[in-house]
């Protein structure tokens, strides 16, 4: 018999015209000692079956057997690990820890218990921090004691929902390697929740989809071959990891587009020009604003950062956030910004922008230095800042009618509607902001701002609130919209395969404080791009390696040296000598 066995479980909420259909027919057999993970997309009922595993709620349908006997409440035998912490805010991480040890472990005495909380807190990295509350912790250290919390109560069977989605990548991906190893040290039976197919490649021995829409099942399973520990530069360069997680994103994004393949509308674009993009010799009366921002001939230095530097004020003196920040963009380049937190990509993102005051040097737009915001400049938030009282239509519809003052009421809505049907918005378009997720209020932010025509398109961690899936979702929207429009783009990311999917250049910033551009890195692949196509491409994990390679490089604070840095561009070269030549030998 299974250790875990799940047979034919369905669940649904509500009744009648309300009734919600969920999960249908979920059939799954775990082994003791085994890691699986589920990955699937946001509202396919994963945290629901997490639910029913941990005793949280009763199937309609079915039953689960654990250790020969079904569940039918919580128990210690099952810990969990939810997406939100859950923690005590009056209590330290030792009172977080020991309140879970001392419900499980009445028998013991309190030294024991101590002891217990002590061993797993250390476990987890945060010895350091025991006495500190949650408001005194990042969100990577709040996970952490979560995570302690759970290993303390020593269940037999550990369920994770998505514990790292609400964590930046590359937070995200140190906290991958550390729990890898706790999962090492404690080899526990474990289903893991996550949206992230490099996560459950990492860490699982199976990895089985979970399929979406109503009645959500499970799709085929996946095997993960690799010996542990795994190590994430070393899997980069292994052929079957790549062939592994190509096939598991693929079957991922083709049951997404299947998901999605009717929200799309037929709408013509109408051959109409902003204010922002009208040549100067035009007799119209328009603001002065926009004449200085109007279309002219550059090509080249389209856009250029002159020896950018911030400097904010603080208690303890001046501090220089970006110092010496060079660059040169050509028009209709993209560019993405990646590095660790705290190295100015934002600040440097706000600057061009004109949201923030220039300390020195200077940015020059088209010709003209940017000194204030204005509406040659779409920016697009990690947060998308709509009006929540208004549709995604009007929502929309407040900027075509700034930047088109001139168009007639039919041109202006065959913009907007055309824009919102390429972000799949055509079904939802006259939707409350505040009804939407997410990812949808995102693609009305993404809509909005290609709705601008603006001159320079600006994208700050658009897709960081989003799990994977959706964030793939929308980076192929993203450059389905940016490849009919050309605008020259600037993006920034903690996201390694989205700096390559989307960039001509890949900018990669050192450390802050006096953060500099550390290495820049040509993307030489074939455009119109999609992650489908780039993850058959065999160039893609050359430069992929380069980017963990650099990040890795600049890990908790380091300074790498020229010599260091240039080596990595070596190694990406000889890797890409190597497969070219292979290529031409196969030919």
């Amino acid at each position: 018999m299974s250790f875990l066995e799940i047979s034919n479980v369905s669940k649904s909420y509500g009744d009648g015209a309300t009734r919600t259909d969920v999960l249908d027919d979920i059939n799954l057999k775990v082994d003791e000692g085994e890691f699986i993970a589920i990955v699937g997309f946001s509202g396919t009922g994963k945290t629901t079956l997490i639910s029913l595993l941990a005793g949280l709620i009763e199937p309609d349908t079915g039953g689960i057997v654990f250790k020969g006997k079904e569940i039918d409440g919580p128990s210690a035998e099952r810990g969990v690990v939810f997406q939100s912490y859950s923690l005590m805010p009056w209590l330290t991480v030792s009172g977080n820890v020991g309140l879970a040890v001392d419900s499980v472990f009445k028998d013991k005495s309190a030294l024991e218990r101590k002891e217990i909380a002590d061993k797993y807190i250390e476990m987890v990295g945060l010895g350091h921090a025991k006495d500190r509350k949650p408001a005194e912790l990042s969100g990577g250290m709040r996970q952490r004691v979560a995570v302690a919390r759970a290993l303390a109560m020593q269940p037999e069977l550990l369920l994770m929902d998505e514990p790292l989605s609400a964590l930046d990548a590359l937070t995200r991906s140190k906290l991958q390697d550390e729990f890898a190893a706790i999962c090492e040290k404690e080899k526990k039976t474990i289903v893991l929740i996550t949206n992230d197919v490099d996560e459950a490649i990492l860490l699982a021995d199976r990895i089985i989809p979970l399929k979406p829409g109503a009645k959500a099942t499970l799709g085929p399973e996946f095997k993960v071959p690799f010996k542990r520990p795994r190590d994430r530069g070393e899997l980069n360069s292994d052929d079957d990891f790549i062939s592994l997680r190509a096939e598991i994103t693929e079957y991922l994004m083709t049951v997404g587009a299947e998901r999605g393949a009717d929200m799309e509308r037929d709408i013509v674009l109408p051959n109409i020009l902003p204010i922002t993009q009208r040549s100067k010799g035009k007799e119209e009366k328009l603001p002065e604003a926009y004449l200085r921002a109007a279309q002219s001939p550059i090509e080249e230095r389209y856009l250029d950062f002159s020896q950018l530097k911030k400097v904010y004020p603080t208690p303890k003196g001046p501090l220089t956030v970006v110092d010496g920040f060079d660059l040169k963009m050509n028009k209709g380049e993209f560019i993405t910004l990646i590095g660790h937190s705290g190295c100015g990509k934002s600040t440097v993102l706000s600057m061009v922008a004109g949201l923030n005051p220039i300390t020195e040097g200077a940015i020059v737009l088209d010709g003209t230095h940017v000194t204030q915001a204005g509406p040659d400049r779409a920016v697009v938030f990690q947060a998308p800042s709509l009006m929540p009282w208004l549709t995604a239509y009007e929502n929309v519809e407040l900027g075509v009618d700034k930047v088109y003052p001139d168009a007639s009421k039919q041109e202006k809505r065959d913009i907007i509607e055309y824009y919102l049907s390429k972000v799949g918005l055509g079904d939802a378009m006259h939707r409350s902001a505040a009804d939407m997720s997410n990812g949808m209020k995102q693609r009305v932010g993404i809509a909005r701002a290609f709705a601008l025509s603006p001159k320079l398109l600006l994208l700050d961690e658009p897709f960081g609130m989003l799990d994977s899936l959706t964030r793939w979702e929308l980076q192929d929207v993203l450059m389905d919209v940016w490849k009919r429009t050309q605008v020259t783009a600037v993006c920034v990311t903690h996201d390694v395969d989205e700096a390559i999917l989307l960039a001509d250049r890949v900018v990669m910033m050192s450390n802050g404080p006096n953060a500099r551009i550390g290495n820049i890195m040509e993307v030489d692949l074939p455009r119109p791009r999609s992650r489908k196509e780039l993850l058959a491409h065999p160039d893609y994990y050359a430069y992929r390696e380069e980017l963990l390679d650099f990040l890795e490089a600049y890990e908790g604070g380091a300074d790498p040296s020229e010599e260091q840095l240039k080596s990595i561009q070596e190694k990406r070269a000889a890797r890409l000598a190597r497969q070219k030549a292979a290529i031409e030998a196969a030919e």
